[in-house]
């Protein structure tokens, strides 16, 4: 019975690993891990750690390390099947059905895997000898040191094409081509793929060589610098991580883990000390990877190279990740400097420069609003009115609804707060650069009773400024309609620059510097819509809310239009008559919703007041029996 490795994924993301163990073994909780003694080895203070967010568990003491299969067979002294059986009939999880075609595959995967492995021998001795002298020579170039080189298996192909097919004779020629060794053209003998370069081999989690990455030693016009395996049935390079066996272990000491965009950059980052570095395979970070990430570090570290080609890899990242956010689980973003590689950092800063910038990491969040306020000039509102479109395309890219709707409000205040400067009331004119915040001395209390005095026209602009005073989350919402309608007033500047400076703490519940009272028009009669009530459905309300603002924002323009219109009469006496009737029926009609809505709320207070004294009589007819 033959089973692939996503069912066992599965199987091991449906066991709690603490409550398998727990069954034996006392476990204490440490934060987002459990602890215990290590039932493996005797000891006196626990070093025994349990991860049941990355499924497996670790004994810093004896090196111990699994899942809950390994559990199962070292513990319950099971084979492996009889283990999977357990696992699965307890996870409510069928075995697959012996399949004979996906027997053939597994038994051919272990003879490539022996393909390989032979491979990865014959080019490591190939360093090593006479032709191996050029590549010797550019490895000492690098600066890399030997304990490096042999630590990652560094070898060497020869510039022929048929060396390693005759090298590895004793393997079928059908096997060198499906392992990905050799080239196979119609009407040509298959020959090498890797033909004079410096080579590294690319493992999985079990340290097994699957893959192979060739660097040229010269770099040469109309010559790809870099040359990887193709995908095989042991290599799927949307699914792989460079370094991932090594990463993983280093990363359990670090809690992080570092992804690059090469696996020369990996080497050079090992050799500086960092030894929880990965590197996809000159793609894009897939959803894949980012998972594997994600095994290993919750807020996984993306360390791309200073120039364009590495920031627009950085935001690819960023928008393959946006879907699969989930909560306690990110990116963090580190870019170095201009035409910088990680080599380049550590060789000309020392290590500790990159300590430097992993500390100043950015969050995906920056990311995103960097690149698009930078993306483009933003010279007019409509290169304004750009920028919050491309913000909130990201923002609808995110699955998770708390997520979501965090990153829209983040991402909301701060454009709000770069395309909407705050305004010095006392001169009536935007400032720019960063004025100081407003402070509830005697002098700016009075100041600002004086600029919003007789600001409000009618109750219904007032009624619209108290519901978003009662709705602070729908003020950024609503930033562009407040906006127009402090152009068309200026005298409401005042309040609506209040409600978009404060509306984070008034949401939040904490007190501004300067009360509403002494901002804001008059209290209107809360009674007449629904926004401005206690105990409304919020929702309902929120609905209300929007339409209210519209209708605010609407109206002033249409009597601008009128006038407008008027003014036409006597060039264009019937256009200007049909102009004005169109403008007063959409007037009226949007006086009659604002009717509507004022006679909506007074039915709905009636149904409540009825309610309540219905269950009011009730209430007095039980108490008299």
């Amino acid at each position: 019975m033959a089973l692939s490795p996503q069912w066992l994924d599965e199987l091991k993301t449906r066991t709690t690993l603490s409550a398998l163990i727990m069954r034996t073994t006392k476990l204490q909780r440490a934060g987002r891990e459990w602890k215990a003694c290590c039932p493996f080895h005797q000891e006196a203070t626990p070093s025994f750690y349990v991860n049941d967010q990355k499924g497996f568990y670790h004994c810093f003491g004896c090196q111990a390390h699994g899942s809950a299969i390994d559990w199962m067979i070292e513990q319950r002294g099971l084979e492996f099947m009889d283990a999977v059986k357990e696992l699965a009939a307890e996870a409510g999880m069928d075995m697959p059905a012996p399949d004979p075609r996906a027997a053939e595959r597994a038994e051919k995967r272990a003879s490539l895997h022996d393909v390989m492995a032979a491979a990865q021998e014959w080019f490591v001795q190939r360093l090593r000898s006479d032709e191996g002298v050029g590549a010797r020579e550019y490895l000492e170039r690098r600066g890399l040191s030997q304990h490096v080189i042999d630590k990652f298996g560094f070898g060497y192909a020869p510039d022929d094409k048929m060396a390693i097919k005759q090298a590895l004779s004793r393997f079928d020629e059908a096997m060198l081509v499906e392992a990905g060794l050799l080239i196979c053209v119609e009407d040509k003998l298959p020959y090498s793929r890797f033909r004079g370069r410096l080579m590294l081999p690319i493992q999985d989690s079990r340290k097994r060589v699957i893959a192979f990455g060739g660097r040229i030693l010269e770099d040469r016009d109309g010559v790809a610098k870099y040359l990887n395996s193709p995908d095989t049935p042991l290599f799927d390079k949307g699914r792989t991580l460079y370094n991932i066996h090594r990463a993983s272990e280093a990363s359990r000491k670090t809690d992080r883990v570092i992804a690059v965009e090469g696996y020369m950059d990996v080497v050079a980052l090992a050799q500086a000390g960092y030894e929880d570095a990965v590197a996809p395979m000159g793609t894009a970070l897939t959803e894949q990877q980012v998972e594997l990430l994600w095994r290993m570090a919750d807020k996984p570290v993306l360390c791309f190279d200073g120039d364009a080609a590495g920031r627009r890899a950085a935001m690819r990242a960023a928008e393959r990740t946006l879907p699969l956010l989930r909560p306690g689980h990110s990116l963090q973003i580190v870019q170095l400097p201009a035409g910088m590689d990680p080599d380049d950092l550590v060789k000309q800063s020392g290590p500790n420069a990159m300590e430097k910038l992993l500390a100043e990491s950015k969050s995906l969040l920056d990311l995103i609003w960097e690149h698009e306020r930078d993306a483009l000039p933003l010279t007019s509102p409509e290169d304004k009115a750009g920028l919050k479109a491309r913000l909130m395309d990201h923002v609808d890219a995110i699955e998770h609804p708390d997520i979501k709707s965090l990153y829209r409000r983040e991402l909301l205040d701060r454009y709000s707060a770069f395309a909407f400067p705050k305004r010095d009331f006392q001169r009536g004119r935007a400032t720019f650069g960063n004025p100081q915040p407003l402070r509830a001395s005697p002098e700016t209390v009075a100041r600002l009773k004086r600029a919003t005095a007789g600001s409000v026209r009618d109750a219904f602009t007032q009624s619209v400024l108290h519901g978003l005073l009662r709705h602070p989350g729908e003020v950024h919402r609503h930033a562009d309609s407040l906006l127009s309608l402090a152009d068309s007033d200026p005298r409401a500047a005042a309040p609506v620059e209040y409600l978009l400076e404060h509306a984070a703490m008034l949401e939040a519940g904490e007190n501004p510097p300067i009360s509403p009272e002494d901002v804001l028009p008059p209290a209107p009669d809360k009674s007449r819509f629904s926004f401005l009530m206690e105990g409304h459905d919020p929702g309902a309300a929120r609905e209300d809310l929007a339409e209210a603002v519209s209708l605010l924002v609407e109206r002033p323009a249409l009597e601008a239009a009128i006038a407008t219109a008027t003014t036409r009469f006597d060039s264009d006496p019937e256009g200007a008559f049909a102009e004005q009737q169109r403008l007063r029926k959409r007037k009226l009609e949007i006086d009659e919703r604002l009717g509507q809505m004022a006679r909506k709320r007074a039915a709905s207070a009636a149904e409540m007041d009825s309610s309540f004294d219905l269950a009011t009589a009730a209430g007095c007819e039980q108490e008299t029996d």
